[in-house]
């Protein structure tokens, strides 16, 4: 085969732009990321070959080499691994579709030029992070079951070439031309600090090849600088916090340390033993990629998968680590793992623990907590929705905030209710889209004036956690803008009196606003004069607004509410005395709209008509002219 020379994509050259001049503080990381790839590739071809054992071959020692080469200026790293095709050099080599690209750039441009070393992970883009080491790279490699190899080499300064190639077995060497100023790392004691500090713990051999000179003869000398200890193996006590760190740092490539760890060791009719993490930070793309479980599944230290989704439910996505079974066989394939008895068994045991975890995490260190509940708890609540069996566990590991807490702050359920007043029954609740502004929400009136807390729920999950929770330790979650308010006081009440006097306005109203179910007198408005309340059962604003933006444009039509009026207000006074006045005037529903505006903007929704609102507005504002 000719050489051939091919364009990066337009993306990928700012990507390479970035790396190189932004992460250039951090470029050490290049060695991790290599080897991290040439582990991945090892266990591919471990685990295609206990299907198929042509393609384990007669290489079955499997290791990482290490070849530093001060006379070339290059530094080597092999593996006898999986290998590729051309076509998967050129897909994976030469474009970063699957990594997010654009949304790693994006992300670039909003840190104003401040780029963490952490969005190498995040993004996928391992391997370029040669290009701040070396101004060439070149990659050998050759696939199991293959007979030709393929030469991938570029400067990362928009193209690459392709050409045939020779090499003796399956596996791959990338070849780093290393910079002047990047030489040091062709220095075997640095290359040894690096592997001990990032790749220590993982499980093949990393062996250093290195040149040593001796009376004027020239040998080689090759010695494994890892631990190859797989550190959930080993006991508790044995293993120091550093080295938590160290394995979470080398398994997800997070540049921040773990918030909390869970190593855990299961004995009985079930064996497994795993490591899981919790993350201090969400990671910027945690919502741009499509969810999936995060634990790495292997099988007598075999890889299997690392994208398992029976090993761990979904609201619980956030949790990273290693899950080691000695009963699971170990010929199984992807396909039966979706079905296996003992995985689920295996979730279920993981669950009890993770949610164990957390709630002694809430109860021992409840700053920390809170940290993690505002990175993942949106995604933590989500199990009220999906498991029912661990569902009050979840509700008991809920935030809020509420109109009694300082902004920021949070109050579990248990504490909401361990502070409700004797008699109350109820959790009340209001949900919208932020906090501080559901703390000025008309709905809350009645209740200042009680004396009775509200949660304010403000995150897209939280009317369906509301909603499939239901009641909590006895009490039953109410939104305080659906359904009629409950008189618990007897001045609570309206009067027969007040009710007759306003039946003809109501009724006149509840005919012209065809917007409305229907217009009645409020008993949960103190301070203002109108508000929409939904019908018990029915989806109140703040749930349409959500189902339009799962359903798009066309998703779930409005459902009129109820209009409710303050019969204590001036402005709602002034409309029943300009109503008794002259019935038929059409200031009457022109006013009576008004309210409606009022009370669509309170809900945080929009107006469909805002010029007829400012028309009005308009109109009540010219009244005010002495003699109008």
């Amino acid at each position: 085969m000719a050489t051939r020379k091919l364009k990066f994509k337009t993306e990928l050259n700012q990507l390479m732009d970035i790396i190189v001049h932004s992460l250039y503080s951090h470029k050490e990381i290049f060695l991790r990321e290599l080897i991290s790839n040439a582990c991945d590739a090892i266990d591919k071809i471990r685990f295609e070959s206990l299907t198929d054992a042509s393609l384990a071959g007669d290489d079955v020692a499997y290791s990482i080499r290490i070849v530093p080469d001060s006379e070339k200026g290059t530094l080597t790293i092999s593996d006898n691994g999986i290998g590729m095709t051309e076509e998967t050099v050129i897909r994976e080599l030469g474009t970063i579709a699957r990594s997010g690209t654009k949304a790693f750039i994006e992300n670039v441009k909003q840190q104003e030029g401040k780029l963490s070393p952490d969005l190498i992970g995040q993004f996928g883009v391992g391997f370029y992070s040669a290009f701040m080491v070396a101004d060439k790279v070149t990659v050998v490699s050759r696939a199991a079951g293959s007979e030709g190899s393929v030469c991938w080499e570029s400067t990362g300064q928009g193209a690459f070439t392709i050409k045939d190639a020779e090499r003796g077995g399956r596996g791959t060497d990338v070849i780093l031309h290393m910079r002047e100023d990047a030489k040091t790392y062709l220095e075997g004691w640095e290359i040894s600090s690096l592997v001990k500090r990032f790749s220590d713990f993982v499980e093949h051999p990393i062996v250093l090849v290195t040149q040593e000179e001796k009376d004027g003869e020239t040998s080689t000398k090759e010695e494994t600088v890892n631990s190859q200890k797989a550190i959930w193996l080993r006991s508790k006590s044995d293993v120091s916090d550093d080295e938590y760190a160290s394995f979470y740092k080398h398994l997800t490539h997070d540049y921040a340390d773990p918030l909390h760890t869970i190593h855990y060791s299961a004995e009985g009719t079930l064996e497994f033993k795993a490591i899981l993490y919790i993350p201090e930070n969400r990671p910027m793309d945690y919502y741009m990629v499509e969810p999936k479980p995060q634990l790495h599944l292997y099988v007598n230290r075999v890889f299997i998968t690392d994208a398992c989704e029976h090993l761990l439910p979904m609201y619980l996505r956030f949790v990273k680590g290693v899950v080691d079974s000695s009963d699971l066989p170990l010929n199984v394939s992807r396909e039966m793992l979706q079905d296996n008895p003992l995985l689920r068994k295996i979730q279920t045991n993981l669950v009890t623990r993770i949610l164990g975890a957390l709630d002694e995490l809430k109860t021992k260190d409840y700053e920390k907590y809170c940290k993690f509940f505002a990175a993942f708890g949106s995604t933590l609540k989500e199990g009220v929705t999906r498991d029912l069996a661990n569902r009050e566990k979840v509700a008991d590991l809920a935030l809020f905030q509420s109109t009694r807490t300082e902004p920021s702050k949070f109050l579990s359920l248990g504490d909401y209710v361990d502070q409700m007043s004797e008699g109350q029954d109820t959790i009340y609740y209001l949900s919208g889209d932020n906090a501080d502004m559901l703390r000025h929400s008309p709905y809350l009136e009645a209740f200042r004036e009680r004396g009775q807390d509200v949660l304010l729920m403000d995150e897209p999950v939280d009317p369906f956690f509301a909603d499939a929770l239901g009641t909590y330790k006895g009490k039953t979650l109410k939104a305080v803008d659906k359904g009629e308010l409950e008189e618990e006081e007897e001045n609570e009440a309206i009067s027969e009196e007040t009710q007759t006097a306003y039946e003809g306005m109501l009724g006149k109203l509840s005919e012209a606003l065809e917007e409305v179910k229907s217009v009645r007198l409020s008993r949960r408005l103190t301070e203002s004069a109108a508000c929409l309340v939904a019908e018990e059962g029915e989806m109140n604003a703040q749930m349409e607004r959500l189902m339009a933006q799962f359903g798009g444009p066309n998703g779930a039509p409005a459902t009129p509410r109820i209009l409710e009026l303050n019969p204590e207000h001036d402005a709602v006074k002034a409309l029943l005395a300009l109503y008794d006045e002259d019935s038929a005037s059409e200031d009457v529903t022109e006013f009576g709209r008004l309210f409606l505006d009022q009370a669509i903007i309170a809900e945080g929704s929009r107006i469909k008509d805002p010029a007829a609102f400012s028309r009005r507005v308009n109109m009540l504002i010219a009244r005010m002219q002495p003699g109008s």
